[in-house]
């Protein structure tokens, strides 16, 4: 009895002596906590023209290429007694909404794919603005429209197409930072007519009483513009696009957070870069700063300045029945520098019907997984963190922790690992605080969807390249600086 006993107490020491190996052989990084932000009450300021700012140092900066010293926003919305938490709330709000209408828009909607245009020599770029401080969870960029140009915000969105603005006279119009751009003030402003093929690009074009085309765009959280599709020239410092289509909307409504409107950066014919691709080469990137952590700039380039030579590239993957979206091909998930068990490419396998897959967008904030890889991530994450204490639940966070106190704590490291090319994250990317009283919370969530989305906090100071002449993705580690 005695022998058997003794055994039993070796039995459980050598598990409790595996489990200590295990642990420690797992790799981490350490991560310095900080609260969120307090909101800026002070107004931003910047030149009507935007041509002030310095330029930044791009790579592949030449001649061709303008780029600007972009800012951090906290003061575009009209909100000023806000606190970083009710802000903070806000924006996994508006971050719900729109994860609930792109999966949707996956779900139902069908495309034609894209075409890509011609190459040529023009880069440029723009600033680009964190909306934090208004708990959007969006960027912003400052862009002149119509000539003379007359300057504005616009939304960056790579989850849509059509570009459009705010247009007087208004019969609705939500309350925006700028002056509400008039096109009878603008030599370059055109209409469309019904039945052109530029007309016939929109989903569901409609036709006024003059003969011009109509275009309507509708959101999840019930946010809409209507108005004349049109065309108009898009001024970028002083590189100047012109003949791009737009729809100058006289009805608008929504939560719109102060832009003018919206830039669609999608994959679709009428998206921006596709409109404007023989301009730049078919190629922009951005690298969005750590919004909690620092004011540093972050940045919007188009053309082939915007293609870093140390960036990990990933192809991109048709959906035959959505052209809007960038999807890649995601093959797992590594924590601690070991592979998640339960994490393969099958729980992300994009099929010939258009269902389920991975895209990358700049506007969903948290990395929303398939239910059974988030589940599996989450537990490997926990096993890897076990050492820090735990916090309450938050909001759609269930793997949280109390870091109250800490100045810096090791956490396990986390590299997702896309066809191609494996991107390591830094802490402060899954990580994330959601109070300003030391609570964090591991920043991925499941969804009951097939459509797995990558979100922006992922990817916070990566340049992350979108190469659609190549037809990939790319993501270089510190492309910020």
């Amino acid at each position: 009895m005695a022998v058997g006993i003794i055994s039993s107490g070796l039995l459980s020491t050598l598990l409790l002596l595996l489990l200590s190996v295990s642990a420690n052989s797992l790799s981490y990084q350490t991560l310095t906590p900080h609260s969120l932000p307090q909101p800026n009450k002070s107004p931003f300021t910047d030149s009507s023209d935007s041509q002030t700012l310095t330029s930044s140092n791009i790579e592949n900066e030449n001649e061709n290429t303008i780029s600007l010293d972009l800012h951090h926003l906290d003061t575009l919305a009209v909100t000023t007694n806000a606190t970083a938490e009710s802000l903070f709330k806000h924006r996994l709000l508006r971050d719900s909404i729109r994860v609930k209408t792109i999966t949707s828009l996956a779900a139902v909607k069908g495309h034609a794919n894209a075409t890509r245009p011609g190459r040529s020599k023009a880069d440029f770029s723009s600033s680009v603005i964190s909306g934090l401080a208004q708990g959007s969870g969006e960027y912003f960029t400052r862009i002149g429209i119509g000539t003379p140009p007359r300057y504005a915000y616009m939304v960056l969105d790579t989850g849509s197409d059509i570009v459009w603005i705010q247009c007087a006279p208004c019969r609705r119009c939500y309350t925006q930072s700028d002056p509400i751009f008039d096109p009878s003030k603008s030599k370059t402003f055109g209409g469309v007519a019904c039945g052109t093929p530029l007309c016939n690009h929109l989903d569901s074009p409609g036709c006024n009483q003059r003969k011009k085309c109509m275009y309507q765009v509708s959101y999840g959280d019930g946010s809409f513009t209507v108005g004349e599709f049109s065309t108009e020239t898009l001024t970028f410092r002083k590189t100047k696009v012109n003949n791009i289509a737009f729809g100058c909307g006289h009805d608008n409504e929504g939560l719109f957070v102060g832009a003018a409107g919206l830039l669609g950066l999608g994959r679709g014919k009428l998206s921006f870069p596709n409109q404007a691709g023989r301009q730049f080469g078919s190629k922009f990137s951005y690298c969005l700063v750590d919004r909690s952590m620092s004011a540093k700039p972050s940045s919007l380039v188009f053309g082939n300045a915007a293609v870093s030579r140390v960036a990990r590239f990933t192809p991109l993957l048709n959906n035959p029945k959505l052209d809007t979206f960038y999807y890649v091909g995601l093959t797992g998930v590594s924590v601690g520098g070991v592979r998640v068990p339960g994490i393969s490419s099958s729980l992300f396998e994009l099929d010939n019907s258009g269902n389920g897959g991975v895209i990358i967008d700049s506007g969903t904030s948290v990395t929303r997984l398939t239910r059974p890889a988030y589940v599996a991530l989450r537990n490997a994450f926990l096993s890897g963190a076990s050492h820090l204490k735990r916090g309450p639940n938050f909001s759609l966070f269930d793997a949280c922790f109390d870091l109250s106190g800490k100045t810096e704590v090791k956490v396990p490291t986390v590299v997702m690992h896309f066809t191609g090319a494996d991107v390591s994250l830094p802490a402060s990317n899954y990580l994330i605080p959601v109070d300003s009283s030391g609570n964090f919370c591991f920043a991925f969530a499941g969804t009951s969807s097939g459509l797995s989305i990558i979100g922006n906090i992922q990817q916070q100071g990566f340049r992350v390249v979108y190469d659609l002449a190549g037809s990939r993705v790319g993501f270089t580690p510190r492309g910020c600086a």
